[in-house]
């Protein structure tokens, strides 16, 4: 376990600023994700904190040591990569074993390492098998398996799951998350999968362009955005972000309000004529135990309303829209929350 401070980090590629001004402050034992759109730095981040990448400035500290220029290997970290990277031609065990050899490990060590990686992971099993002979989500777990026995301060996941399908996704998820738990490590994680994050984190860093936009648990960021970023990034379906327009009835707003916002969950569907504004039902997804419609107001404002499964609103109807005042969002022209 670390603690992990990041001080006034920028990296640069040539002339093409990546980070800019990075502070951040990772606690002993978090699980702490960061997430944000393509091409947003986190994978960059997650790179020069792992000392894969050197930062153009700015400070990295592990449990109050200056890492900054300091080789990977000498940063007591273990990362996991999108792709598993096992040596194909090698079993489960001589893969999780290959680090610890080159390294020195005794045998006895590196023995009983094995062993507990394999029984934490439930990989005792698939030991002599080789990576071709094991599913995409066992032989992640080998490459989790490889990180474990390293034992050390910090695990960096970057974009573990992005290669499994949506079920296997899932179950590992919940794996990764008792894991933790089990583990008592400080964790980071990088995904552009929102669901991913609000699930897995203690603590979710959302990066844009380069910069961060925001750190928070995860309904602190679903609760209270502080940007329109945040806002539509957070939560599916997105937040209903609009200019307020003539459609709208009876609702005050802010002076510097230029875009207001309310989650689908929030707004109240009522009878034609009551509430804020009317919209009709454009499509309507049943999904079960819930209901998705997607709206328009009278001026082409598209709204996505989410309503119980026995709601029996019909595509064609209009509805009036309430947004209650304790869940009304409001941004200025800039894209901050007022």
């Amino acid at each position: 376990m670390a603690r992990i401070k990041i001080q006034g980090l920028n990296k640069f590629y040539g002339d093409t600023q990546a980070l800019f001004d990075v502070n951040l402050d990772i606690k002993d034992g978090e699980f702490v994700v960061f997430v944000g759109p393509s091409g947003c730095g986190k994978s960059t981040l997650l790179r020069t904190l792992a000392g894969l990448e050197g930062s153009s400035s700015g400070r990295i500290e592990i449990d109050d040591r200056d890492v900054t220029t300091a080789e990977p290997v000498d940063r007591d970290l273990a990362m996991v990569f999108q792709s598993y990277a096992l040596y194909p031609h090698m079993t489960v065990r001589e893969n999780m074993d290959f680090g610890m050899k080159v390294n020195g490990f005794s045998p006895e060590k590196r023995s009983e390492r094995i062993t507990e990686a394999a029984r934490i992971l439930q990989l005792e099993d698939y030991l002599e098998r080789k990576p071709g002979q094991l599913s995409g989500g066992q032989r992640q777990r080998v490459a989790i398996g490889r990180a474990i026995v390293k034992n050390p301060k910090v695990f960096l996941f970057d974009e573990p799951l992005s290669n499994l399908d949506a079920k296997l996704r899932v179950q590992m998820r919940v794996e990764l998350e008792g894991l933790h738990k089990q583990l008592d490590a400080t964790m980071i994680y990088v995904t552009h999968d929102q669901v991913e994050a609000m699930t897995m984190a203690d603590k979710i860093v959302v990066l844009n362009a380069g910069r961060i936009e925001q750190v928070g648990t995860p309904m602190e960021l679903y609760h209270t955005p502080n940007s329109r970023f945040v806002a539509e990034f957070i939560g599916s379906p997105a937040m209903n972000v609009f200019a307020p327009d003539a459609s709208l009835r009876d609702l005050t707003l802010a002076p510097e309000a230029a875009f207001i916002g309310c989650r689908p969950e929030h707004l109240e569907v009522l009878q034609s004529g009551a509430g804020h504004a009317d919209a009709t039902v454009k499509v309507k997804e049943q999904l079960g135990g819930e209901s998705l419609l997607y709206l328009a107001t009278e001026t082409g404002q598209d709204i996505v309303a989410r309503v119980s499964g026995e709601d029996e609103t019909k595509v064609g109807e209009t509805v009036g829209l309430r947004i209650p005042d304790n869940r009304l969002h409001q941004f200025n022209a800039a894209g901050r929350a007022i």
